[in-house]
């Protein structure tokens, strides 16, 4: 076994002030225990938990090691503009008038750190696929749950859109897709030729088969609280798993980012489904469908109107100059396995 980063630990003068003001950039809590004055103070944020330390000693010269930061849900230009409001200082401007580059800031004690291109920033300029990833997973659950969460409670019996299973077993079905996606990426070895060998059953004739079903006596809040602990599953499953690992699908042996690709299409079509038989308005990010298009239906048509056409792929939806689907499945291989089969 190999070591891991535990903490990246930070000098300063005031714990709890250097720490808030991270807390602010990076969108995570510090522990609940820190309090200001406090001589430590903890920032728990994905990978390794940054630790922020009291002590005497000034800054005084350039960091040797600093964090380099990239927006998830806005610009380079435009973190850099939140950032100044929260305190920070820039040092130096790399940006470029192509949209390269970066720009350097200064912490409220004069830590030096970098804010880089987005994701979709960068990949606009080097004209690459954004892949998804375990947080699209997240993203995808959490905006489902947040929106079934305002179904009335007497309408969770209504079938599901036009799907011949009530709401309630839809979303059973939805948490138990997320579960068995999650469990193929156990095994230190995943079969490639068939399924795990779980027991799935169904509640009644017609009904979803599924390893998992929700205690009906805790209503639809623990209906959605089991949703939630499903893609938390397949989050860490994703995020954990290294990308070279391949596993099991019916529609093409895998890896992380397709199954996690076909979690988030399976939760945005699903609780399209949901939102049809509960009354509720659902329209998940266009980027987001992007995603998920590129890396499971390659041929899907560009442009357009990016979750009308992910209806579209999986049968809900009509689009102009294109026949209505009856009959449709994804192609869940790595795209370089796809690339080479239709070379082949």
């Amino acid at each position: 076994m190999t070591s891991h980063v535990r903490h990246i630990t930070v000098g300063c003068a005031d714990a709890h002030a250097l720490g808030s003001f991270w807390s602010k950039v990076l969108g995570a809590p510090l522990a609940a225990d820190d309090f200001p004055g406090d001589p430590e103070a903890l920032l728990e944020t994905p990978g390794a938990a940054i630790l922020f330390v009291q002590g005497p000693d000034a800054k005084t010269v350039r960091n040797r090691v600093h964090l380099d930061i990239q927006p998830q849900d806005r610009t380079r230009d435009e973190e850099v503009v939140r950032l100044l409001a929260l305190g920070a200082t820039l040092l130096e401007d790399h940006r470029k008038a192509n949209g390269r580059g970066w720009a350097v800031l200064a912490d409220p004690e004069g830590n030096e750190f970098c804010v880089e291109c987005s994701a979709v920033e960068r990949a606009a300029l080097t004209g690459t696929r954004l892949p998804v990833t375990a947080d699209d997973v997240t993203t995808a659950v959490r905006l489902a749950v947040d929106t079934l969460a305002k179904a009335p409670a007497d309408r969770w019996e209504a079938l599901a859109g036009t799907l011949e299973w009530t709401c309630w077993e839809t979303a059973e079905h939805l948490g138990d897709d997320l579960v068995s996606y999650a469990v193929r990426l156990g095994p230190r070895t995943p079969p490639l030729e068939r399924n795990l060998p779980l027991r799935w059953t169904s509640e009644r004739p017609g009904g979803p088969y599924s390893l998992l079903f929700a205690d009906r006596a805790a209503g639809p809040a623990g209906l959605l609280a089991t949703l939630e602990a499903s893609g938390a599953l397949l989050t860490s499953m994703v995020r954990t798993t290294p990308p070279q690992v391949r596993a099991y699908h019916a529609y093409g042996v895998s890896d992380p980012e397709g199954f996690a690709a076909m979690g988030v299409v399976e939760t945005l079509v699903h609780t399209h489904d949901l939102a049809e038989g509960l009354g509720l308005d659902w329209a998940p990010p266009a980027a987001l469908c992007d995603r998920v298009l590129a890396r499971l239906f390659p041929d899907a048509p560009a442009g357009g109107d990016r979750w009308t056409v992910l209806l579209w792929a999986t049968g809900r939806a009509e689009l102009p100059d294109h026949p209505r689907r009856t009959e449709w499945r994804w192609d869940g291989r790595p795209l370089e396995d796809q690339t080479a089969s239709s070379a082949g």
